[in-house]
């Protein structure tokens, strides 16, 4: 419960920082209304086509900029807001306004508002992330329009120490502001996976984002208290609370350094029990980071980045290359390929999907693979060439909620593999399909999944965001978004009876397996394997080493028993509390507590 001294939202890019509130509104330029006449069409559809040309020219020295400063991949997202930039059917639509008698700038603010009403009506938190980049590019096209370019830049002199209040960061502003006098970000828009948020996590600025009423709440000069790994904010805070924090800024600095002595070592409890600890891989550059933190293999290789932001789809070869030098750098370990999660706002520029009331109820991931087998098969021929040689390629199936699902996918690999054979492309003649539980669908017939699945992998954010109802990325619900549910947490132990049962393997995938009371449950529930974000690997071993599976055992059976997520909560930490050497307590108090709301690409 937050009280007008306290503010609540999402950490996106950890850190402490304190120092007087700035509040920055850039508003979308005042447009007049001017419409024109026939004989000018020619020239306003010309002065529409330079000033596209120059945003893009100035999105691109961005984009240099932010290589230089953050890197390679963070420089992508500028890449992405000129495709937006350059998008031929939105450009079509202001080209035929323009014709229909409106003026360049009148055209373009009109068919910007409709779809930025369109994005913000999605129940997709990551189309909704988009907004600020559409934003930022609106604001760019209409001031060179309107003649008056470089509005859309920070325009006051900062010369102390302050915190950034906004409603909303594109990541253009983000990464113009000057590291040391802009301490902290704020803004009551966007979630851990909006581009700001990533920059802002790249550049080292603790940032909290999704802080509803931020701008009523926090005037120019308020001294504010910003944690970026809690999301919390304390408006003038005391001498005492500024201590605190400092404290606890302390206890996590000296917990890093002793999570970086866990990196190499296995992931056993204080009474022999070993679990294995792979890594969720979004990005190539991500995959360094997992070999050096040791990972088992690669639980979940998500493959969206092949397609997002791109205008053509990519190449069997492409994906085959790819999956081969991620196998390559795991010399041998296991790695499991999720087929495409398209579905929302992860289409690619050349695939055209329809509108959707609700996306993350509509069509997406296996669904689309199977209605459009030009884009699965290519994956799955790429996936068996990655296999070639006895390398150990799993193939793991997304939000399926039938068998038939699994039968149609596993027939077509088969397919494919023959045909690969008949070419005399190097190729696996199978490899292990596996199901990722994310549905309650599929928890009520996971028996019946087991026994047509190598293996099962369970995805808790989708899962958790359909058993509960809650947008996972909706900050006004994130105190209900959580993983501690009693119907959460007895849907993880049916899925892994079923999987017992079935004698095969069931690991979780989601964030939930990062965060550290909830991977104690999943360690007393059973699970032995776990998949989690490169950076958090560290960390989950360093619980397990520290936290017997007798203890979590007895945690997890009250844990199941409980009717309220309070309880379970309560039961897991008294487990610790009583069982754990007083020092773990304390550290686990010092531990990053992930916002359930905050979801890393899951």
């Amino acid at each position: 419960m937050t009280t007008p001294h306290e503010l609540a939202g999402i950490g996106v890019s950890p850190g402490v920082a304190y120092g007087p509130a700035v509040i920055v509104r850039l508003d979308v330029p005042d447009v007049p209304n001017r419409f024109i006449d026939d004989s000018e069409v020619e020239g306003e559809l010309r002065r529409l086509d330079e000033a596209a040309n120059r945003v893009v020219e100035a999105l691109s020295a961005l984009r240099d900029r932010v290589r230089e400063r953050a890197g390679r991949e963070e420089s992508h997202i500028f890449d992405a807001q000129i495709l937006m930039v350059r998008d031929q059917e939105f450009r079509d639509q202001v080209r035929q306004c323009v014709r229909d008698g409106m003026s360049a700038e009148t055209a373009y603010e009109f068919k910007a508002l409709e779809l930025r009403n369109v994005w913000s009506s999605s129940p997709s938190p990551m189309l909704r992330d988009r907004i600020a980049d559409l934003s930022a590019i609106q604001n760019r096209m209409l001031a060179e329009l309107l003649g008056h370019p470089g509005e859309h830049t920070w325009n006051f002199p900062i010369e102390d120490q302050v915190i950034i209040v906004a409603r909303e960061l594109s990541p253009g502003l983000t990464v113009q502001l000057d590291r040391d006098h802009v301490v902290g970000l704020v803004s009551e828009e966007g979630t851990r996976t909006s581009h700001a948020a990533i920059l802002a996590h790249s550049l080292g600025i603790p940032a909290v984002m999704g802080v509803v009423g931020a701008l009523e709440q926090i005037q120019d000069g308020t001294m504010v208290l910003l944690d970026g790994q809690t999301g919390s904010l304390l408006l003038e805070p005391t001498r005492q609370e500024i201590e605190r924090a400092r404290t606890q800024l302390s206890r996590r600095q000296k917990l890093a350094l002793e999570l970086e002595g866990a990196v190499t070592q296995a992931a056993i409890t204080p009474d022999g029990i070993q679990l294995a600890v792979f890594a969720n891989v979004d990005l190539p550059d991500e995959i360094a980071l997992a070999v050096r933190h040791d990972a088992a293999g690669v639980g979940l290789l998500r493959t969206e980045f092949l397609v997002t932001g791109r205008a053509a789809l990519p190449t069997e070869d492409e994906q085959a290359d790819y999956f081969r030098r991620v196998t390559e750098s795991f010399s041998g370990r296991q790695v499991v390929i999720r087929s495409y999660d398209l579905g929302g706002d992860k289409f690619p520029a050349a695939f055209r999907a329809p509108a959707e009331a609700n996306p993350f109820l509509g069509w997406r991931s296996i669904r689309v693979c199977l209605d459009h087998p030009e884009i699965f098969r290519p994956q799955l021929r790429a996936v068996l060439r990655a296999a070639a040689g006895g390398r150990p390629v799993g193939l793991m199936l997304p939000l399926v909620t039938r068998v038939e699902e699994v039968e149609a996918a596993r027939e077509m690999m088969l397919e494919e593999a023959l045909g690969l054979s008949r070419t005399g492309i190097p190729a696996a003649a199978s490899v292990p399909v596996g199901v990722m539980i994310e549905t309650p669908a599929a928890v009520v017939i996971a028996d019946e999944l087991a026994r047509h699945s190598a293996f099962f992998s369970i995805g808790t954010n989708d899962l958790v965001q359909y058993t509960l109802a809650v947008d996972r990325g909706n900050a006004r619900l994130a105190d209900r978004f959580s993983t501690h549910h009693p119907a959460v947490v007895r849907q993880l132990r049916e899925v892994l009876r079923a999987g017992k049962a079935a004698g095969i393997e069931v690991s979780v995938c989601g964030e939930m397996a990062s965060e550290p009371l909830s991977a104690v449950l999943l360690l007393g529930l059973g699970f032995r394997s776990l998949s989690v974000a490169p950076p958090a690997i560290p960390l989950v071993k360093w619980v397990i080493r520290n936290v017997p599976e007798a203890v979590a055992r007895a945690a997890a059976e009250a844990a199941v028993l409980a009717d309220r997520e309070s309880e379970v909560t309560r039961a897991l930490a008294e487990a610790v509390r009583r069982h754990c050497d007083p020092r773990l307590i304390e550290a686990f108090a010092a531990l990053p507590r992930p916002h359930p709301a905050a979801t890393l690409r899951q």
